[in-house]
């Protein structure tokens, strides 16, 4: 069964901020600066914390997984902001 994760992260060191971006691009829909909507089965999820791992430095770096639940029966994403309107990315963001 596929979920949808809020995946979020907090990366102190620039280049291990864009091999994670770059790997997260892979994984899911770009949001924002550092958050990403991803649909995963388990295998997914397990394979892509591994990724990740191998990215991060675990003693100063964090990554979080949100479950939002089943990705069947949600209907469509419905996004509301507050402030900046919610602006959907058609193409993929560089982070220089």
């Amino acid at each position: 069964m596929r979920k949808i994760y809020l995946v979020t992260y907090d990366i102190r060191d620039p280049k291990r901020l864009r091999y994670v971006f770059k790997t997260m691009r892979n994984w899911g829909d770009h949001l924002q600066y550092s958050v990403f909507e991803c649909q995963l089965n388990s295998t997914d999820l397990l394979r892509l914390k591994a990724e990740l791992k191998e990215i991060i430095n675990a003693a100063h770096d964090q990554v979080l997984f949100v479950d939002l639940g089943p990705v069947a029966g949600r209907g469509e994403r419905v996004i509301e902001a507050i402030g900046q309107p919610y602006v959907a990315v058609a193409s993929p963001c560089l982070i220089v």
